[in-house]
């Protein structure tokens, strides 16, 4: 397979220059969206601190739904910290927000990201670690609530994770989604385990798993807090997950699994059986996902190297990187898109927004034109 750099990150004139002549020979026949930071994307009360953004989700009004981790955010003279959950509306308005620990549940340690799903529900994760000296639990654990806060359901239980064979627990799952075909919830699970679980939306009870490839996955061991990068990477990659950050589901019923660690994006059916995959081994790839709005879902984003990557999400075909004027992006923890195409990125600095806000939103332009 033909391996292909991603990265674009840079500061020097001349090293623009290079990428600028490297994009424009990569530049297919076909127009691709165009993006403008948005400077004054989120408008939050000026006695929070700035806060660390782990997760972002788009609702179906276009409000935006910040996760942040309180403990991480800087402190900064007199001002506070804002809830765990930030609602801002699609102006970038903050409008009220919720979150953290109550009774009857275990509240996540260390946020990492949300989903609101077909029935109005809001499902939040954790990765929380108690390994290398993090004074923390492991979060190994999915809590569920109406979107005004109201607790309705937790799966599994706070260090209780025993591993990919367990099916009640999970260790440390980065990100859900729910089905709304068959109201399954999907969880890539995770951090700390290796695998993608089946459960019932309603009741939380386990209905299947699989691994890489749409295998029983097989890692033996322990895990560290963060799974290294693998040190070389060739053909069709390692035969587990290492680290599936993100899924979704698109509209005609396939599941894109982004494997961070492995660079690679898998896609299965909702069933597991393996489809096909992309992967990009000279550099950092499949840090997150987000479909475009339209029907067809046309194209994929994924964070790669310094940017964001776009492909065509039927055909895998790599068309470009997210390009925005005068801007220097990274390619972000967590992405997601709202109704107009606009890209929201957070766990990454962005722009000249201020350097403690980990967010920023991405305006969509148009359609460039094609060479």
């Amino acid at each position: 397979m033909k391996r292909q750099r991603l990265g674009f990150c840079a500061l020097s004139v001349a090293t623009l220059a290079s990428i600028a002549q490297a994009q424009a020979a990569a530049t297919p026949a076909r127009p691709v969206p165009i993006f403008e930071l948005d400077p004054n994307w989120p408008k939050l009360p000026e006695n929070f601190r700035a806060p660390f953004v782990s997760g972002v989700l788009i609702d179906s009004q276009d409000n935006a739904w910040l996760i942040t981790r309180r403990l991480r955010s800087v402190a900064d003279g007199d001002k506070v910290n804002g809830p765990a959950v930030m609602i801002l509306d699609p102006n970038g308005n903050y409008i009220r927000g919720w979150g953290g620990p109550g009774e009857g549940y275990e509240w996540p340690a260390s946020e990492h990201n949300a989903y609101i799903d077909h029935k109005g529900f809001f499902w939040i994760s954790g990765d929380g670690c108690s390994a290398e000296g993090r004074n923390e639990p492991d979060d190994d654990q999915i809590l569920k609530f109406d979107l005004n806060g109201k607790f309705v359901m937790q799966i599994g239980r706070s260090n209780a994770g025993q591993g990919d064979g367990d099916t009640l627990n999970f260790r440390r799952p980065p990100n859900v989604q729910v089905n709304p075909k068959t109201n399954e919830l999907f969880v890539a699970d995770g951090y700390g385990n290796h695998r993608i679980v089946v459960l019932d939306a309603d009741t939380g009870k386990f209905k299947r798993m699989w691994g890489a490839f749409g295998n029983t996955p097989t890692f033996t061991g322990e895990m560290p807090c963060f799974a290294p990068e693998a040190k070389t990477f060739d053909g069709v990659g390692a035969m587990n997950f290492s680290i599936p950050h993100v899924l979704l589901l698109s509209h005609d019923g396939l599941l894109y699994v982004a494997d961070r660690n492995n660079r690679r994006i898998q896609v299965f059916t909702p069933e597991g059986k393996f489809v096909r995959q992309v992967v990009r081994y000279e550099a950092e790839f499949a840090r997150n996902l987000a479909f475009s709005p339209d029907p067809e879902q046309t194209y994929l984003y994924t964070g790669t190297g310094d940017g964001i990557a776009m492909y065509d999400r039927k055909s895998l075909e790599f068309i470009g990187l997210v390009e925005v004027h005068g801007v220097v992006t990274g390619p972000g923890h967590q992405i997601s898109m709202d109704s107009k195409g606009n890209l929201y990125v957070t766990g990454g600095a962005m722009g000249t927004l201020p350097k403690h806000l980990t967010a920023g939103r991405l305006i969509f332009k148009g359609m460039s034109t094609p060479q």
